[in-house]
């Protein structure tokens, strides 16, 4: 489909005239999303709280699989989502990680409404990687990352979006369900000999819960955060969203640019990832998008150059993408209908 730019239509309308322009556009087409104008709703997403939230999670340390940190954390983050009127409930498993390590896993969802029937669902994982096998210097490559962005940033997205509503209803009779997924973040190390199974070995929690939804759950979507707080982040439309919930990540990019954040959500495509999201659509037939950076000119990554390295701390996590992200899902909540 051949789309008519914002330049072209400026240079066109000074030559012809915007009555011309009007003409060749029509109101149904998707090109009117460039044309729409700031119009934020809902409560101002608080990039300081959400930056606490943050932190708070990297005080315990790296929340690696079968750790005390892990354990820790796991607690607090079903403390706070009861702390905001959420019912909570824990799903756990015993998973086998790609070296065939029992991984003690839990998968923790926590209800805004839980008596509605229709309800949106936002995921981030909340577990940490156990190896900075990305890592420019290699004799990093075994050791724990604190996981601020990858990891922390979603789960802080979604807590403070739950501190909100507790105060802030939204407006339809809508219930959300934060659920953060487990075992996500223990896939095949590169350092491995062995690759064979590197794409089944990620996003185990995910997998887990698309297997076992609780009885009768259903969502309208999904939204998955993942690396949601890095520092130059943009978020490109990831290709598996596309295919399987192109009407959501259209639905999530016009509300960026309605709450006034388009910048951070350029309509481009971006890579094709491995991650949460896949099991959800594919296993749980829930339609989720991956709300993810990509980084095209990042030599280290193009998930960007704290991606599973020691770097991926609270020095590098960015209250402005913070922001950014929080404001555009509040803008999603309070625009449905």
């Amino acid at each position: 489909m051949i789309r008519i730019g914002m330049a072209a239509l400026l240079i066109a309308a000074i030559a012809y005239g915007w009555s011309t322009i009007k003409a060749l556009t029509s109101p149904k087409t998707e090109d009117v999303d460039e044309l729409e104008k700031t119009n934020p709703v809902g409560p101002a997403f608080d990039a300081d709280s959400a930056y606490a939230f943050c932190q708070a999670q990297c005080d315990f340390g790296p929340r690696a699989m079968n750790t005390e940190g892990h354990e820790k954390c796991r607690e607090w983050i079903v403390e706070q989502f009861r702390k905001y009127g959420c019912k909570v409930r824990q799903q756990h498993a015993d998973l086998k990680g790609y070296d065939g390590t029992t991984l003690k896993s839990t998968n923790i969802m926590a209800q805004y409404r839980p008596e509605l029937t229709t309800r949106i669902m936002l995921c981030a994982h909340w577990d940490s990687r156990p190896w900075a096998d990305n890592d420019p210097d290699e004799a990093n490559w075994h050791k724990p990352i604190l996981a601020a962005n990858d990891a922390a940033s979603g789960v802080a997205v979604m807590m403070e979006i739950a501190r909100l509503l507790q105060t802030n209803e939204l407006p339809s009779p809508i219930g959300v369900d934060f659920v953060c997924l487990d075992a996500e973040d223990w896939g095949t190390p590169q350092w491995a000999e062995d690759q064979t199974n590197s794409f089944e070995s990620w996003a185990l929690g995910a997998q887990y819960f698309s297997r076992n939804l609780p009885e009768g759950y259903e969502a309208r979507y999904g939204i998955l955060l993942d690396m949601v707080g890095g520092q130059g982040a943009q978020f490109y439309q990831e290709q598996i969203s596309l295919q399987y919930a192109s009407a959501i990540v259209k639905k999530v990019w016009r509300a960026a640019r309605q709450a006034g954040y388009g910048s951070f959500f350029p309509k481009k495509e971006g890579g094709q990832i491995t991650d949460d999201h896949v099991p959800l659509n594919q296993i749980a037939k829930i339609a989720t998008i991956d709300i993810i950076p990509y980084y095209p000119d990042c030599a280290q990554s193009s998930f960007g150059p704290t991606w599973h390295t020691l770097a991926d701390d609270m020095q590098h996590i960015d209250r402005n993408t913070l922001k950014a992200v929080g404001q555009t899902v509040i803008q999603v909540l309070w625009t449905e209908e």
